[in-house]
């Protein structure tokens, strides 16, 4: 079992690899949010659990998160190759997914760290839209849905998130800066951080297959 991790500010684009890589070359994309998601629609054990963190309006502990990607990893197949988008989040995280790679016999690999200037971000959030119904996400700078304000997958509402507004957005950046640099660190003392230049959506791809050394399709 193999996995890589993606890393990166809000917008810089984490999603959008991890989909392309997906589609390109069959690494199975895990988002903690996702599954968090998922386990809690679906009334698991430790989906209960979150839950009530999240209705007293607490984070969601690490070792309850952990749970939720061993209980997918255990799922798979012991030969899969993941990528984790966004996740860990901290050292402690960092640090619980290694041994629980090491349990199963696993190994992160590759951490890619993609990086996008600031304006960029800011630029890219403020002009993304999100379908109210689906989650498909839109960009005024070229990603338009075919018909403004409705989405072209399932014809719900598009609409732009409250959060994702010039100052907002500024926030976050600031606060993921604080937060990643020793996750950076510890990645970049194991020789397993990778930076990407993720401007263009093709070119972030093909960075990644190259330190990968798989051929895009």
């Amino acid at each position: 079992m193999k996995a890589i991790i993606l890393l990166g500010a809000p917008g810089a684009g984490k999603g959008t690899a991890a989909e392309d890589l997906k589609q390109q070359v069959g690494i199975a994309h895990i988002s903690t949010g996702d599954m968090l998601r998922e386990a809690i629609r679906a009334g698991t054990p430790v989906g209960r659990e979150a839950k009530a963190y999240m209705e007293k309006g607490e984070l969601v502990p690490d070792d309850v998160i952990l749970r939720i990607v061993r209980d997918r990893l255990q799922a798979g197949n012991p030969d899969s190759y993941y990528m984790f988008d966004g996740f860990p989040r901290n050292v402690h995280q960092a640090e619980l997914l290694d041994d629980l790679m090491a349990k199963l016999g696993g190994e992160i690999t590759h951490v890619f760290m993609l990086e996008v200037a600031r304006e960029v971000v800011i630029r890219r959030i403020s002009n993304r839209r999100v379908c109210r119904q689906c989650g498909a996400v839109y960009n005024l700078n070229g990603m338009r849905p075919k018909v403004d304000g409705v989405c072209d997958v399932c014809g719900g509402e598009v609409y732009q998130r409250a959060d994702d507004n010039e100052t907002t957005v500024a926030n976050r950046l600031d606060v993921f800066q604080r937060e990643t640099a020793p996750l950076m660190a510890y990645y970049e003392g194991k020789g397993k951080l990778m930076r990407i230049d993720a401007l263009d959506r093709k070119e972030t791809e093909e960075q990644i297959l190259r330190h990968l050394d798989i051929d895009s399709q």
